[in-house]
């Protein structure tokens, strides 16, 4: 299973929220450079960059920052928030972004999504983040009436490369990933499902590496890796695979608190 750290950027700074609440954000690094090039060394295989400014003003503003990102690692990169436009989506992709996540535009505008996974094959991934089971919008501060199975099941359809799948109520709680939830939803399709929120040990981590079978492959870790509740290291030796090998055995890591 794939181990994928998460820097959520905003205003230029690397910083965790609680539950998708912008009003209890927490600081963990001043510099997000730093923090993609802390995971690449600890042996990374991708990286998940959420615009959390774009997000909630629905275009990029920290598109900067997720450059000098891009250019600076040697790994896939991810990026969602704000992405509302072939504009927006193409801006990424062209300045080496491997794939662009579709969020408030799954809901809103199913059209556009069916024409960049048409335009850009294989870089599309939606992504669904859902409260009790219905699909949140524009930065988790709307709540829609669509149910995220029916989502997921639609986008595949569409042609989206794969689904990223987050609990809100979950999110940056450390209370442990929506297992059922995520069971559910990889059982109604074929495409890759990748657990996002509440991630907080590498014991959850393992619990949702028996969910591979039904085509969860990744999960995306945050809070834990910059408390030190979870070692990215620990964690790739424990489900990952890939660069794993290369890391020396006492190879040290740091945490942001």
């Amino acid at each position: 299973m794939e181990v994928i750290p998460a820097i959520d950027l905003l205003e230029g700074k690397c910083v965790r929220l609680y539950q998708g609440d912008y009003e209890k954000s927490q600081v963990f690094n001043e510099n997000p450079v730093d923090v993609a090039k802390q995971w690449v060394e600890q042996g990374a295989t991708r990286l998940h960059v959420v615009d959390l400014d774009g997000a909630k003003t629905g275009k990029i503003v920290n598109l900067g920052a997720i450059e000098t990102i891009v250019q600076a690692t040697s790994i896939p990169v991810e990026v969602g928030g704000g992405l509302r436009s072939h504009q927006s989506v193409e801006q990424l992709l062209n300045i080496g972004v491997q794939w662009a996540i579709l969020g408030t535009v799954a809901v809103e505008q199913p059209q556009l999504v069916q024409e960049l996974c048409q335009q850009f094959p294989g870089q599309i991934i939606v992504g669904i983040d859902a409260r009790n089971g219905k699909v949140a919008t524009r930065g988790w501060l709307e709540t829609s009436e669509v149910v995220a199975t029916n989502l997921a099941v639609q986008m595949q359809d569409l042609g989206a490369a794969a689904v990223i799948y987050t609990d809100i109520h979950r999110d940056g709680t450390l209370c442990g990933p929506n297992l059922e939830a995520l069971r559910e939803l990889a059982a109604g399709i074929d495409i890759p499902v990748i657990a996002s929120g509440g991630v907080s040990s590498v014991t959850d981590l393992l619990s949702l590496l028996s969910l591979e079978p039904q085509g969860v492959t990744g999960a995306i870790v945050g809070r834990a890796l910059y408390t030190g509740d979870i070692s990215l290291v620990e964690a790739l030796r424990a489900v990952g695979s890939g660069r794993i090998q290369d890391i020396p055995p006492d190879f040290g890591f740091s945490t942001f608190a």
